[in-house]
């Protein structure tokens, strides 16, 4: 990975970023599609995802021309490298630990009401606007890119640089692309079988997935501080 060019690293990070975040926490979207497509079938649960995933690119890039620039000098990215670590270790365990597939949050709350107002203005009534439409009323989504945007550039896994942010952007968008179209696929043939225990399985096994990464990132993290003896 280190050996990479700053563009084809940029999107391998935002693919697997997206890859990893679109399925955990398995909130109002993925729960829509799983409504949905076993009613509607395959193409409208995909619409749904594809304006899902439009919207997630939109706060991604937002989340880089507003805040990255922050996280990208001294004692702040040393922080936020370490704020890495906790964030994995605690999201992981979270969603590991979790009864139910909806994992309650402050924002939620915040979040219903915003939905509610931009479902009462908008009035979404395609399969792509209803994707596009609950991820711009969840505050979370936004909140989880600034944290993981800040990330990315805090590790140098995203240089400084136009083209490689863009390219993140696009690989955000493949990797969300593609974990819905695993999902409304599953869900249009499962037959009632992919159901909400099941992506609760899914979550399950993504808090795993998610510690182990925060170890991995602590241990990395505590190599480079020792190395540059920090």
């Amino acid at each position: 990975m280190a050996d990479l060019s700053p563009v084809p690293l940029a999107a391998i990070a935002g693919f697997v970023c997206a890859l990893m975040f679109s399925a955990i926490p398995v909130g109002p979207i993925n729960l829509t599609i799983l409504n949905e497509g076993s009613r509607r079938g395959f193409a409208w649960a995909l619409l749904i995802g594809l304006g899902a995933a439009t919207m997630d690119c939109i706060y991604c890039a937002i989340s880089f021309t507003g805040f990255t620039s922050f996280f990208d000098h001294g004692i702040v990215k040393a922080l936020m490298q370490v704020f890495s670590v906790v964030f994995l270790i605690f999201l992981g365990c979270k969603y590991l630990f979790a009864q139910t597939v909806n994992v309650p949050t402050k924002l939620d709350v915040a979040s219903e009401k915003l939905g509610a107002r931009l479902d009462e203005k908008l009035h979404p009534h395609s399969a792509y606007m209803t994707g596009f439409v609950r991820v711009l009323g969840n505050l979370g989504v936004l909140l989880t890119w600034i944290v993981l945007t800040g990330t990315l550039v805090a590790h140098e896994w995203v240089a400084d640089q136009i083209s490689a942010k863009a390219a993140c952007v696009a690989g955000v968008l493949l990797g969300t692309i593609l974990w819905f179209l695993i999902l409304s696929f599953g869900v249009s043939r499962g037959h009632g079988k992919f159901s909400t225990k099941t992506l609760l399985r899914l979550q399950h096994v993504s808090g795993i997935c998610l510690v182990l990464a925060g170890v991995f990132d602590g241990i990395t993290v505590a190599w480079e501080l020792t190395k540059h003896k920090i």
